[in-house]
């Protein structure tokens, strides 16, 4: 049965995340379509982010300063001139969320309350009520984006394919994300801008929403767009390991106020692992983590001294997830593992926000820009998603004139989904998600990669006309089969049969969804 095609001259937005939302004010007063699998700021990575945005806003601090850090983070891929943009326009985007309602904490002469996190030289992290960053932020951009009647929002529905013709999105296919699914209807717009969240929760152990599963990057690579640094998975030291999926976050901004590592032994193992101790970067800490989980040595965030009974008031979201799980972070230490939390990789992004196709940008931890490299600096994530929102949003501008008579109050769309269309076997995601946790996950073998993707292209033929599950098998396969060519340990990419960073390979990677399915045919081939 052929789709349902609707023509628009709305630009479509896939997701409503932060970056999503953004670029949706910052095109107003164009007309703008959104595609929400959930309601607004409920299935969202950045209603979830507890840290804050990273910004060099009071001195002795700098942009300089900020992008050298994120340059030393990033273990040689970063690309400077990108983190030398990004961070000297950090201060503008948080003036701009302050002057939209965002309740930044404030100390009594009203100066920005400042935390330091991993990696950072100095205390630059912005942050909301502790740990509340992500969640204040987006609630101060949906209500402005509620408020625009430029911006038409579609909520329980999700993007499934794009549609391309001689290397130009021309279009995007979506389906209802309700239980049962739906027909997919094909929607024709002048730009898709892609902001759809990055490929962690396709692990076993994620601290990242249930839908984020590197279905917007797999979409992008299946229309034939190159994925860049996909091999560079970040791994967050600190998930509370108390059994829930995803796993709460105990967000770094606690070590940055003193707390420590210890294990079952109340032995304090990061003073031997790095001289930053717990503020090491995380790929170091994270391994730290492992390392201790692998031993059998429990490690755990022992907040007790450094904070006490503030926890509680200071850090809502970690005292919650602590209570749920019967435990009391002001007489006990937090029980924590390393979970996959960042994808720093994902679709190639230039510094206009544009992906390899024309007629696509790219916006938010699906993009690839440049900025993190191998080991994103921690609260990097929002800020980034900032500014190549409206960076994507002045370029769709620039180059997608809208038409004659466009209003902001431009007539919204009749979507409608027909009963219908194909969902994934939750049995073969949960496969998915363990495949890639065992064998593509903290540390990494050549022998665990080709079994990877040996498993993964199994999976993939169990249900091979699923748009979605093909969505998350092609960034899987694309991870994996860039882990397997790096044949180094560098930032967030760990081999043990290469545990030493290789000079020659201080570069980004680049592939194609075509070069990495020709790694797998061989994996295949050599596993019968």
């Amino acid at each position: 049965m052929d789709s349902v095609v609707i023509q628009t001259d709305r630009i479509v937005i896939v997701g409503a995340g932060l970056g999503g939302l953004y670029a949706a004010l910052s095109l107003a007063p164009r007309p703008v379509l959104m595609i929400s699998p959930e309601t607004l700021g409920t299935g969202a990575s950045s209603a979830w982010a507890q840290g804050g945005v990273a910004a060099a806003i009071e001195a002795p601090d700098s942009p300089a300063a900020h992008a050298r850090d994120t340059v030393r983070a990033g273990a040689g891929t970063v690309d400077p001139d990108v983190a030398a943009r990004v961070t000297a326009a950090a201060a503008d985007h948080i003036a701009g969320l302050s002057a939209l309602g965002t309740p930044f904490d404030r100390d009594a002469e009203g100066h920005y309350v400042l935390s330091r996190e991993a990696a950072h030289s100095m205390a630059r992290v912005v942050r909301v009520q502790g740990d509340q960053a992500g969640h204040q932020i987006m609630r101060t951009l949906i209500d402005t984006v509620r408020a625009t009647p430029s911006i038409q929002v579609i909520e329980g529905a999700m993007a499934t394919t794009l549609e391309a013709s001689g290397g130009a999105v021309t279009g995007v296919r979506v389906q209802s994300s309700a239980d049962g699914g739906s027909e997919e209807i094909c929607i024709r717009a002048p730009a898709v801008l892609l902001a759809g969240g990055g490929s962690a929760g396709l692990y076993a152990l994620t601290t990242n929403p249930p839908r984020v599963r590197g279905q917007v990057i797999g979409m992008a690579a299946r229309a034939g767009a190159m994925i860049s640094d996909a091999e560079f998975v970040q791994f967050h030291p600190t998930a509370i390991d108390t059994g829930e999926d995803p796993a709460p976050l105990a967000t770094e901004a606690l070590r940055g106020e003193g707390a420590i590592l210890v294990n079952r032994h109340g032995t304090r193992f990061m003073l031997d692992a790095h001289p930053d101790a717990e503020l090491a970067p995380r790929d170091v800490v994270a391994r730290a983590i492992f390392a201790q989980a692998q031993a059998g040595n429990r490690p755990m965030l022992d907040t007790r001294a450094a904070l006490g009974a503030r926890i509680k008031t200071q850090f809502p979201a970690v005292a919650s997830a602590c209570a749920r799980a019967g435990i009391d972070p002001e007489v006990d230490p937090i029980p924590v593992s390393a979970a996959a939390h960042y994808h720093m990789g994902g679709i190639d992004t230039d510094a206009r926000g544009r992906a390899s196709l024309d007629g696509l940008w790219v916006c938010g931890e699906a993009s690839a820009t440049g900025l993190h490299g191998a080991n994103r600096l921690a609260s990097n994530g929002l800020l980034e998603a900032l500014v190549y929102a409206r960076t994507a949003a002045q370029d769709i501008c620039d180059t997608r004139p809208a038409p004659a008579g466009d209003a902001p109050g431009a007539a919204p769309l009749a979507i409608s989904f027909a009963p219908g269309g194909e969902l994934p076997d939750p049995a073969l995601v949960a496969e998915l998600r363990r495949t890639m946790t065992a064998h593509v996950g903290v540390t990494r073998t050549e022998s665990g990669l080709m079994q990877a993707l040996q498993r993964i292209a199994a999976i993939e033929a169990q249900q091979p006309t699923c748009a979605t599950l093909l969505n998350m098998t092609a960034t899987a396969t694309i991870i994996s089969a860039s882990a397997l060519v790096r044949r180094e340990s560098r930032g967030g990419h760990w081999r043990e049969d290469f545990p030493h960073a290789d000079p020659a390979l201080a570069h980004r990677s680049h592939m194609t969804l075509q070069e990495a399915l020709a790694l797998r045919a061989r994996a295949v081939e050599e596993s019968q």
